[in-house]
């Protein structure tokens, strides 16, 4: 049961970002990803939001907030770390998938005092290759996953429309973070699906290996929304690692080697 859900809006300039409470605990802000919105994380939110207060956000220009011009990646970003600021948001966890998941890798970077955890699910901060090529293997991706999630996904994506497409395609395609990797401090989870045919593994393994004391976990049967194909596993990893979370000492903080 995740008890009373409260749904709000945040703005900022012309800017509107739609978001989902639920919960008590320390603060998980849940990031979708492209052609994404935040019921991709229905079956994750329950087991977070029972030790946790689970922020679940629309981007902008995707579901509940689809009628807007999206925002780049790091626009996106920054609109988030905006948000946290304003939530007085302390010992933050950001989990976030693909697209999401390199949004986050700058939220992480640009508020390195308030996100304590960093969890990353088949993130597209290292992608590369032309939009067509990317393009080209969506129909492998979709039926490498649960095939009955398809349709979620055929119609969160007609919500967003092809021009808010196109352009967080572009966008991500042109955004490479491999100089902010190593600065990233927060404790970090790579989490991702063997079977992904988007953003393969050797990626996934590649991210972990550029952030300082990260975590590689991959999940053999899953695809490249990982969360959705392999809820148990993936929340069970999650709150695994959070529960380390109280013995660990930060990675990566000012002053150590």
């Amino acid at each position: 049961m995740l008890g009373r859900v409260r749904a709000q809006e945040y703005r900022a300039g012309s800017a509107r970002l739609s978001y989902h409470v639920s919960g008590e605990g320390d603060p998980i802000v849940l990031v979708h990803g492209l052609s994404g919105s935040g019921r991709w994380w229905r079956r994750n939110v329950p087991a977070l939001a029972a030790r946790h207060r689970v922020y679940v956000i629309d981007l902008v220009g995707y579901g509940r907030a689809y009628r807007q011009r999206a925002l780049g990646v790091r626009d996106a970003a920054a609109l988030i770390a905006a948000l946290i600021d304003d939530l007085g948001l302390e010992r933050v966890t950001l989990v976030g998938h693909s697209m999401g998941g390199h949004i986050c890798t700058h939220v992480a970077a640009l508020r390195p005092g308030r996100v304590r955890n960093l969890v990353l699910a088949c993130a597209s901060g290292l992608l590369t290759g032309n939009i067509y090529r990317v393009a080209l293997k969506l129909p492998r991706a979709a039926i490498t996953g649960r095939l009955t999630f398809v349709p979620r996904v055929l119609a969160d994506a007609a919500r967003a429309g092809p021009v808010n497409m196109w352009r967080s395609t572009t966008d991500l395609l042109g955004d490479n973070v491999s100089e902010l990797l190593p600065r990233i401090t927060a404790r970090t989870l790579v989490i991702w699906g063997g079977r992904d045919a988007l953003v393969p593994p050797r990626t996934g393994r590649a991210l972990a290996a550029a952030i300082p004391g990260a975590r590689y976990e991959e999940i053999p049967r899953a695809g490249h929304v990982v969360m959705v194909d392999a809820p148990a596993r993936f929340n069970a990893l999650v709150l695994d690692f959070l529960a380390g979370a109280e013995e660990a000492e930060p990675v990566g903080r000012a002053g150590e080697a």
